[in-house]
């Protein structure tokens, strides 16, 4: 009588192990996919953040070059420092850097003279899981990168001399520019900071 109630038993734990088993197995899968969506969405966020990093140091390169060209002329510095000269398009690097990681900018553009957003979608689908339709499924993502102006300056007086500069205030460093000798200007990472927008 007891051998025949353990066989019992064991024929009913063995429907309930293989369901459990099962569940298990389930929420493996379902882990796995999200996984796999988080990582996809993930690419698709580093792609959209260097591209937008990248256009956005196009510009302050542009912005950079265009302060070297009017040195001598300090009445057109603020308007270069504001962002507001005339820039070639910059989002040409935002396409190469989306690219570079496996990604397609879907748009680009300024939200201002010196912010850039960038819109991307991976070049990979999620993939192949438990979850309906992912493998026709591609991530993706935004990012803006700001160019800030790092220097300031005080207007010369009417009292100048005529090839006086104004000296120029880097954050922590100052630049005294001789017009006579312009061989070491500020680099463009001295005049402006590119970082993400928070």
């Amino acid at each position: 009588m007891t051998r025949l109630r353990s066989r019992s038993d064991a024929g009913q734990a063995f429907p309930i192990y293989i369901t459990v088993v099962a569940g298990l197995l389930f929420l493996a899968f379902a882990y796995l996919a999200v996984g796999q969506a988080a990582a996809n969405r993930n690419g698709a966020q580093t792609a959209a953040d260097a591209a937008a990093l990248a256009a956005a140091q196009d510009a302050r390169d542009q912005l950079a070059r265009a302060w070297a060209e009017n040195v001598l002329d300090p009445t057109k510095w603020q308007i270069i420092f504001d962002g507001k000269a005339p820039l070639d398009d910059a989002c040409w690097r935002a396409y190469d850097l989306a690219a570079l990681n496996n990604a397609e900018v879907e748009d680009c553009g300024t939200e201002g003279p010196l912010r850039y957003l960038v819109l991307v979608e991976s070049n990979e689908p999620v993939g192949d899981s438990i979850v309906p339709n992912t493998e026709n499924q591609y991530s993706k993502a935004s990012a803006t990168a700001v160019v800030e102006p790092l220097c300031q300056f005080d207007p010369l007086g009417a009292d100048a001399a005529d090839d006086e500069l104004p000296r120029l205030m880097c954050e922590d460093r100052f630049w005294d520019l001789d017009p006579e000798d312009l061989d070491e200007l500020p680099k463009p990472e001295d005049l402006f900071d590119v970082h993400l927008a928070d």
